[in-house]
């Protein structure tokens, strides 16, 4: 009998750390460190793409995970020209979110999915509700004609 229940807590404890690791993992190719992101943006020349989600409450959040920030060809093509960076404000991970609210209320954001572009000092230079490109190829485009836009400044 002791055996069964020493099995049956190691599997729960398994599935609960899978579960929540389903929710607060980082993204392959995502920092979760702007001030790192930054520094490494400044090195590389690069801008910086901060997603503020909700990774484990919000829909449209989860959903632009899944079709588009978690999609090997998007990291590839998106890192080509900024460092990725997710501040996730989850439900079931307390000392994250409270960790990224000074950022959330430093950038002013309202809403999730938000994405700011900075430029490697920190200064903004665009910010829109990720949803609104909800594929690779959208998103991508409109990372480029945001960048275009920069550069004219």
């Amino acid at each position: 009998m002791m055996k069964a229940i020493t099995w049956l807590a190691s599997v729960t404890v398994g599935v609960a750390t899978l579960a929540s690791s389903a929710f607060c993992n980082t993204l392959e190719g995502w920092s979760t460190d702007l001030e790192k992101a930054l520094e490494q943006a400044k090195k590389e020349k690069k801008s910086v793409l901060v997603e503020f989600t909700g990774s484990d409450w919000c829909p449209p959040c989860i959903m632009m995970r899944k079709n588009v920030f978690s999609k090997p060809d998007f990291v590839k093509k998106a890192s080509e020209k900024f460092i990725l960076v997710e501040l996730d404000f989850p439900k079931g991970d307390k000392a994250v979110a409270e960790k990224n609210q000074p950022l959330a209320e430093k950038y002013k954001v309202e809403g999730f999915p938000t994405v700011v572009l900075l430029k490697p000092d920190g200064k903004e230079f665009d910010r829109f509700f990720a949803s609104a490109h909800p594929d690779t190829e959208k998103f991508l485009k409109h990372l480029d004609e945001a960048l275009e836009k920069k550069d004219l400044d």
